[in-house]
């Protein structure tokens, strides 16, 4: 079997502060005097029921970690440490998402947040040789006027470059406000060139596809993978071209499925639907990118061509350009063209 660190890869979903080190948590924390919540720091993944008390915890833990990143060198440091992260998995291209609406009271507001993340992702991205492309996204949580405002400052700063805003997402509990309450916020950022990414259809089932398909218009979906539930919606979403990020571990951790085993990537790929993995919130669930793909290998039998397949599937999903995505296409042809390692 051939290395699945060095297969060439794009990651495209990956959360800002979910991206954190476990060691630079505890060290952060530890520099401003912040008690975290045991289960942070003793390095067990994080599991919760698929309901709404499992999604409290889940987000109560997420905002405890968020809590310590209180200023520019900190937003620096996790967007220069994912960099290197992702550079040893074999990633090529890391689409990390944000909302700079938490970091703003420590920097000056949302536009010294962005643009501090934005410089120090083209920075990384020269010293990793990994893309850093940026996806800003709003949250179900907040006001739909807040969405549009994220939205604007998205689109002054929108690019295909590393250090660029690339796409305008949706995130959090899937189950709170109205989809499409958001579709002017994501008006603006089409207007602008950038892609529409939302999540919907982890938590919620084929109707809530339907709905934010029908609203936002998303060149991609994160997670998607309760449309499985529907092989017509699934068909559909295949004709569009709307590709699906696929997060096995996070599935698992947030009650959705109950094991690996479970995670509907077969029947995705065999309905032919472009499926990019990805490791959503590592630091909560204790699982990076590479581990995603150990999951596809081990759990559900994908051998190495079909791993490469999964591999050229995320580059072609990425929003980097057509020339860096022809390169890495090509570096993932060289990986399957190497001899595999003999079984121990």
């Amino acid at each position: 079997m051939r290395d699945l660190q060095a297969l060439p890869k794009a990651h495209l979903h990956l959360h800002f502060t979910g991206s954190m080190r476990l060691a630079t948590l505890s060290e952060l924390a530890r520099e401003q005097g912040i008690v975290l919540p045991e289960h942070l720091l003793d390095n067990q993944a994080l599991h919760v029921p698929a309901d709404q008390r499992g999604w409290f915890r889940f987000q109560r833990s997420y905002d405890a970690a968020r809590a310590v990143v209180r200023s520019e060198d900190a937003l620096r440091r996790i967007v220069r440490e994912a960099a290197e992260d992702d550079a040893a998995e074999g990633s090529r291209r890391l689409e990390i998402q944000v909302d700079p609406t938490s970091y703003a009271p420590f920097v000056g507001g949302i536009t010294p947040a962005l643009e501090i993340i934005l410089d120090e992702a083209a920075l990384a991205s020269a010293a990793t040789g990994v893309e850093v492309g940026v996806i800003v996204a709003a949250s179900r949580t907040r006001h739909p006027l807040d969405a549009r405002t994220l939205a604007r400052l998205a689109a002054a700063h929108a690019g295909d470059g590393p250090g660029q805003v690339i796409g305008f997402g949706l995130s959090n509990d899937e189950r709170r406000g109205n989809t499409a309450d958001f579709a002017p916020a994501f008006r603006i950022a089409r207007h602008a060139g950038l892609a529409g990414v939302p999540h919907g259809g982890e938590l919620l089932g084929p109707e809530h596809v339907r709905d934010v398909v029908a609203h936002l218009k998303p060149a991609r979906l994160g997670h998607g993978v309760r449309s499985a539930e529907d092989p017509d919606l699934l068909a559909r979403l295949v004709d569009a071209g709307i590709a699906l990020e696929v997060c096995p571990t996070s599935n698992v951790s947030l009650g959705v499925y109950p094991d690996p085993a479970h995670v509907p990537l077969p029947q995705l790929l065999d309905a032919g639907a472009q499926v990019a993995l990805g490791a959503d919130d590592p630091l909560l669930f204790r699982s990076r990118l590479a581990d995603q793909y150990r999951i596809a290998r081990d759990v559900h039998g994908l051998d190495d061509d079909a791993l490469a397949d999964l591999a050229r599937s995320s580059i072609r999903a990425s929003l980097a350009s057509e020339r860096s995505k022809q390169a890495m296409l090509t570096d993932v042809d060289a990986w399957l063209a190497r001899d595999p390692v003999p079984a121990a």
